[in-house]
């Protein structure tokens, strides 16, 4: 539909929409920074989205039933800003539109969840809000059967662009979505045609429509600029029976003379005289950011729409059971369970006394075995090693499209996938996601993974195989740089246990986080317990800690992570035997130990003795700790990889690269002059 017959037969949305464009590019060219077509191309797709079908109520950003709107193309996201300033959501100023992508603002670059209401979660990297959305979608799958239709009964509708549908992470998505015949997800497809170099048909040939048709997918189609085919779509949407994909016709940079349908929309201001032609051929008089009083009280009350059916939702959930309601409110707000602090007490007691020698994968099935029952909210899965993984319990029950209650998810191979699935649980709230996958692999997931900690939400990511320990797989198996690489991704944290006692306090930091993932970088071989002396206090929660100490003069410290630390415990009696007082730390997170006050890290790492440290990873990173915190460069040591590993038994591997307890004995002895 063209313009002059859109301002003709449907006055009342082109306003509206009109509203949206023009704040897009009034915001733009103020800063002079960021993509005007996207908004003018999907306005009326969004104007007829919110005014007819989202259920949502401006006023209860965090109504916990209300539809999500994902803007998976995020770089159109003045789109998503001008929506929330004009249905009024909490926050969402005038000024923070007109201080668009400036210091401070709200209104950042691309959206991002936290900084302001309405922005459902971070997208920008494209492909990441449709995989998100999957994870939505089968989190209120899950809710709804435990809590049933009355509470959780809503929508996740997706904005998604050419270039999400190029991003190999929307195969992994789409697959994984129509597998699960997720009912209430709805992809709005932007078909404009335009990438950044042009045309589509430069990089890409897919038969889009074909392709999710083959995932699963029931697909649609509607002029994007025609207000009732679209609300004709979406409302066809709604009846689906499975994942529905809307194929939108669209321009991008509708109506601008010389940049619409041209790369030349994307990603840069239409300039002054561009935008004074569009404003005529809009019908648009009003000065920037100036929205006139009718248009700016029918998108107020476009916002208000949804405030009877949130209240009568209120409603409802007042009149549930009062242990019902509160588990949901428990729930929703992520709080964990009562029971699981005492649970971990109990299995670590357990442990010190039995004194298992086992993997620490094994030791992350025996936690979670103790753990699930007692929390609903945990939902795991792993990207097709689940026997490798240890991830899966016997009383989650596999869920599916037969089974909802199920907390078992076979992500198959999809590694990015299932990470940002996971994080879109966890977004959407009342779910505790982990997946396991080799720790090799975090490259491949290593996107949505870098998502979670931007987000801050406690995703687990279950890593196991997590060293040269696997032994024959070889290495394009075995992980080296990995550690170093998740240790330098902000706001992670990182356990790498030594054993089982050490892994079940990794779970209850992890399972207690509201604002922070955690990697648990777990081992194929098998540990023994080196946590001998029950303590009820979290140690791993520290960081760092003495776990042997010298006998005699402190003259060296061997510092260790992981399946190292028995390596450093042996080196340490061959030390002792030679009279060298020697103290093993195990350091399970480097990053709760950073966080410890100064006189606790000088307590464990005083300075004197000669440092050596012991993992079978690189160095990157050990020096902080070696030779900082009171250390010397000369008086410390890392005994670990250099280079990638080799195909052999782990014994072997162990040998050959001197990853050993005399290897440790002699870089000790060496650096006190023995």
């Amino acid at each position: 539909m063209d313009i002059a017959s859109l301002r003709k037969t449907h006055p009342d949305h082109w306003a509206k929409a009109s509203a949206l464009r023009m704040l897009a590019i009034d915001a733009v060219q103020a800063a002079n920074s960021g993509h005007p077509g996207m908004p003018m191309g999907m306005a009326d797709l969004a104007t007829v989205l919110f005014s007819r079908h989202l259920k949502f109520d401006a006023a209860a950003p965090d109504w916990p039933d209300r539809d999500r709107f994902i803007l998976s193309n995020g770089h159109g996201s003045m789109l998503l800003y001008g929506l929330l300033h004009l249905t009024g959501y909490p926050g969402m100023t005038l000024d923070e539109v007109r201080n668009f992508r400036q210091w401070g603002a709200k209104t950042a670059g691309h959206p991002e969840y936290g900084h302001a209401a309405g922005i459902e979660t971070t997208t920008g990297p494209l492909g990441q809000g449709l995989a998100n959305a999957v994870g939505f979608a089968m989190a209120e799958e899950r809710m709804r059967a435990e809590f049933g239709a009355k509470i959780v009964d809503h929508r996740t509708w997706v904005f998604a662009g050419d270039g999400c549908l190029m991003e190999g992470i929307s195969h992994e998505a789409i697959g994984l979505a129509g597998m699960q015949r997720l009912k209430n997800l709805v992809v709005l497809w932007d078909n404009n045609d335009i990438s950044i170099d042009g045309k589509v048909s430069l990089s890409d040939r897919t038969d889009q429509r074909t392709r999710f048709k083959a995932a699963g997918w029931e697909v649609l189609h509607c002029d994007g600029h025609d207000p009732d085919d679209i609300d004709r779509a979406l409302t066809a949407a709604r009846a689906a029976t499975g994942p529905v994909l809307i194929d939108c016709a669209t321009h991008i940079g509708f109506g601008s003379p010389k940049k619409q349908d041209t790369a030349g929309a994307h990603g840069s201001p239409l300039g002054p005289d561009e935008i004074a032609a569009v404003r005529e051929i809009y019908g648009w008089p009003h000065a920037a950011f100036e929205i006139p009083g009718e248009v700016r009280k029918a998108w107020e009350e476009v916002g208000a729409r949804g405030r009877a059916e949130r209240e009568a939702w209120e409603a409802r959930l007042a009149a549930l059971p009062a242990a019902k309601r509160a588990e949901f409110e428990r729930r929703v707000a992520g709080e964990p369970p009562k029971k699981l602090s005492a649970t971990i007490r109990a299995l670590k007691k357990q442990v010190s006394e039995a004194r298992p020698k086992v993997a620490t994968r094994k030791s992350s099935e025996m936690v979670l075995e103790v753990v699930n029952p007692i929390a609903p909210e945990t939902m795991g899965g792993s990207a097709d090693l689940t026997g490798s993984n240890n991830t899966k319990t016997a009383d989650l029950g596999v869920f599916g499209p037969e089974n909802r209650k199920g907390r078992y998810v076979y992500f198959g191979i999809r590694e990015h996938g299932m990470a940002a699935a996971m994080n879109g649980m966890a977004l959407h709230g009342g779910i505790r996601p982990y997946g396991g996958t080799f720790l090799v692999f975090a490259d491949y997931a290593r996107g949505a993974m870098r998502l979670s900690a931007l987000m801050g939400k406690p995703v687990v990511y279950v890593l196991t195989h997590d060293s040269i320990g696997l032994g024959e797989d070889g290495p394009t198996h075995q992980p080296v740089e990995h550690l170093a690489m998740l240790r330098a991704t902000p706001g992670y944290m990182v356990f790498r246990p030594a054993d089982t006692v050490e892994t079940a306090e990794a779970w209850e930091i992890a399972l207690t986080s509201k604002n922070r993932p955690s990697v648990l970088a777990l081992s194929r071989q098998n540990l023994p317990t080196v946590r001998l002396d029950h303590t009820a206090k979290n140690l791993t929660a520290q960081g760092a800690y003495v776990l042997a100490e010298a006998e005699g003069k402190r003259q060296a410290i061997l510092m260790a992570t992981g399946s190292e630390v028995e390596v450093a415990l042996k080196a340490r009696d061959l030390l002792q035997a030679e009279g060298i007082g020697t103290r093993v730390v195990s350091m399970p997170s480097w990053e709760l130990f950073e966080e410890q006050p100064d006189a606790y890290r000088r307590k464990v790492l005083p300075p004197g003795p000669v440092r050596v440290a012991v993992e079978a990873g690189i160095r990157f990173g050990w020096d902080r700790w070696l030779f900082g915190e009171g250390g010397r460069r000369e008086k410390s040591g890392f005994v670990g990889m250099h280079g990638f590993g080799a195909s052999a038994p782990a014994e072997r591997l162990y040998k050959e690269f001197g990853i050993t307890p005399e290897g440790v004995a002699a870089k000790a002895k060496g650096l006190l002059g023995r």
